[in-house]
């Protein structure tokens, strides 16, 4: 399929029309460049936790290139040891078991996303996998302080499309049958690792919830919603008597708020609500499990007490800090382990000691950007073009002040999902493009979580319609505020994100001078007829939501709104990223459009990484390909690049087709091709 295009770089100019390079406004052009390793290679250290008895600290390090657990005593940190010693994939999660014996945490091969769950002790020795099944994703169901020696675990080695829930002990690694999984989308436990609840998805595209008892489920259910409320309405969990379910709820409202069942009697209790955003996260207290504070986001996250006594804790780390989040506390809730999370600074991880009201510094994820000239980004609401408020976030190259003296060129940065959005704080990929002097716009368009049901609900039947209006919207509202130029933006996302890059130069071939598609589908009948198994119970949402491949009209809606339907009309320069090992966006996905556009000779540069999957986690693999991406956005709309290097040689990337159609990429592949 991946010929060589017989056109060449003169095809590419004539097809393209490529606007001549111009150099970027003020005074990011005399600024450095941030190096792409700082931003792109691995943190020097992330995901910082203190282990349940207080003991033990332990974060995420490179251990001779790749991210892996180390362990330290909390009153010496110096002492660090590492307990993992992964050669390839790198460690991106892990946890204390409740007893603090061990760390558990998962990971997968090749970023095909069948995680599997290992435990090391915290004394040391060889990790074990407790899940050594193949062709299974492993998912915690359940942990307890109260039963710390085991967890609950689902596994879908029987069925791939449901998971099966077993009990764990932790000391010797047997597995337990609990329950077998017959159609659930999953099960809620109390702290007695019972299973109490049982979620079930419903024909409307919603999920009814049913009662556990004595090891039964109810023939009917104690709650339902449909497709309006299922992205806004989910249980939290029990508090640890039992006598309460804690509940993010959208049902006879917009945004969802958080509220408190009674159990007994079924009774629902409304603890916080904001009539701009729903409730994000919720801060419980380690041993009681009642909430103790709340989060809503519109355009920062801003916590609410529920309980005074956690009042001066927050509004001191609020003082402190900033925008931040709590990555742990200890039983005895002395400690907490909290991150910072501003837009103009990498992350800062502290140890605080709530009795004496003193933060500690543990580390900085990225010290090598101490003194890196990062930027602010600037939370803004835009109007669409039928009324609907769009948060969006806009951030300008360093020197730029409130408005640049003449338009920049722009890159639109799209988030995935699409039912995720996008939020403040701090973003490489934000602070890697601003610095190359882009403007970088981030639009939570219709169909993003976050800001109540009615405007996720709006992007239900609009992939490619009204979400890509709003897009284009906000690009319309930079280019008139001054902030962009019109001839020299780009659009750029993973996932949602990569399809909406391709419906931008398909279903709006004039808008945008070039796209960068990572993952992104692109054809809507193959992606839906290809989703993973275990995301049965989440189908008939997604057909809900976008069109049902099992109908003539559904089909021919998929169809419609296919980029690959409309792939002659692409006019401007394309660079593709793909995982070869996707479990979610196959590469089938980026291999139909490449094809199609080499049968039109229509230039497109596709790098494929062999050992990816939806994304890319290996730092070498990421930073080769924001090689490629700077320097074809640099050739594309005229900000500044770094050269690509040995960035390329060091990567698995290989290039099926294009690499001609990429500045410096063939000879990257050429240089490596030499030192072999």
């Amino acid at each position: 399929m991946m010929t060589p295009l017989r056109a060449g770089l003169a095809l590419a100019a004539a097809l393209f029309a490529l606007p001549a390079p111009a150099q970027t406004h003020g005074a990011s052009m005399e600024i450095p460049l941030i190096e792409r390793a700082k931003l792109f290679g691995n943190p020097s250290r992330a995901q910082g936790l203190v282990s349940p008895d207080g003991r033990w600290l332990s974060w995420l390090a490179p251990r001779e290139g790749v991210l892996n657990i180390w362990v330290a005593p909390s009153n010496a940190p110096e002492k660090a040891r590492a307990l993992t010693a992964e050669t390839t994939r790198p460690i991106r999660q892990h946890f204390w078991a409740p007893d603090s014996s061990m760390i558990l945490f998962v990971n997968d091969r090749g970023g095909d996303e069948d995680f599997h769950l290992y435990g090391v002790p915290a004394a040391g020795g060889a990790p074990r996998d407790f899940t050594p099944f193949p062709k299974t994703r492993a998912t915690i169901v359940g942990s307890s302080r109260k039963v710390p020696g085991r967890i609950l675990v689902g596994l879908n080695n029987r069925d791939p499309r449901w998971h099966d829930v077993h009990s764990l002990d932790l000391s010797t690694g047997r597995l337990t049958l609990v329950r077998e999984n017959d159609g659930y989308t999953g099960f809620i436990a109390d702290e007695a690792l019972e299973l109490r609840v049982a979620i079930r998805p419903n024909r409307d595209g919603g999920q009814d919830y049913f009662r556990i008892e004595n090891g039964a489920v109810a023939a009917t259910p104690f709650l339902s919603h449909g497709l309006d409320d299922s992205q806004t309405t989910a249980p939290i969990g029990f508090s640890a008597d039992g006598k309460t379910l804690y509940w993010i709820d959208s049902r006879g409202r917009d945004t969802a708020a958080l509220f408190a069942m009674d159990w007994a009697s079924g009774g629902m209790r409304l603890l916080h609500e904001d009539q701009r955003a729903d409730v994000e996260a919720v801060l419980t207290h380690p041993v009681t499990g009642q909430v103790e504070a709340v989060a809503a986001n519109y355009l920062k996250s801003e916590w609410t007490v529920l309980d005074r006594a956690v009042a001066d804790d927050i509004d001191f780390l609020d003082r402190e800090l900033g925008q931040w989040a709590l990555s742990a506390r200890t039983n005895a809730d002395d400690l907490w382990v909290v991150a910072t999370d501003n837009s103009d600074a990498p992350s800062a991880t502290f140890l605080y000691d709530r009795k004496a009201k003193r933060l500690t510094k543990l580390f900085d994820s990225r010290p090598e950007l101490a003194g890196a000239p990062l930027v602010p980004m600037r939370p803004v609401e835009i109007r669409s073009r039928d009324g609907k408020t769009l948060v969006s976030y806009l951030t300008l190259p360093w020197g730029t002040g409130a408005r640049p003296a003449s338009p920049l060129p722009m890159v639109l940065l799209v988030h995935g999902g699409p039912w995720a959005r996008d939020s403040y704080g701090f973003d490489r990929e934000t602070q890697f493009l601003a610095n190359r002097g882009y403007a970088v716009l981030q639009v939570n368009f219709r169909g993003s979580t976050g800001f109540g049901k009615t405007f996720v609900n709006a992007g239900n039947g609009e992939w490619g319609g009204k979400m890509h209006d709003d897009l284009i919207d906000a690009v319309n509202w930079a280019v008139r505020a001054g902030f962009a130029d019109p001839r020299r933006v780009a659009i750029m996302g993973g996932s949602y994100g990569g399809y909406a890059t391709l419906a931008g130069l398909t279903f709006t071939p004039e808008t945008f001078a070039c796209g960068v598609d990572i993952v992104g589908p692109s054809n809507l009948e193959t992606l839906l007829s290809t989703v993973p198994p275990y995301w049965e119970s989440f189908r008939k949402q997604l057909i809900a939501r976008m069109g049902d491949p099992d109908t003539e009209e559904g089909r021919a809606w998929l169809r419609a709104r296919s980029p690959l339907t409309h792939v002659a009309r692409i006019r401007k320069p394309l660079l593709i990223g793909q995982g070869a090992n996707d479990p979610r966006v196959r590469q089938a996905e980026s291999d139909q459009i490449v094809a199609a556009m080499q049968a039109r000779d229509i230039p497109v540069t596709y790098v494929l990484f062999p050992d990816e999957g939806h994304g890319f986690a290996r730092p070498e693999n990421n930073i080769a390909f924001m090689a490629i991406a700077e320097n074809f956005l640099s050739a594309c709309i005229g900000g500044r690049a770094e050269p690509i290097g040995e960035t390329v040689a060091a990567s698995s990337a290989t290039v099926p087709h294009g690499a001609a159609f990429a500045p410096g990429l063939a000879e990257a592949l050429a240089s490596r091709t030499g030192a072999r």
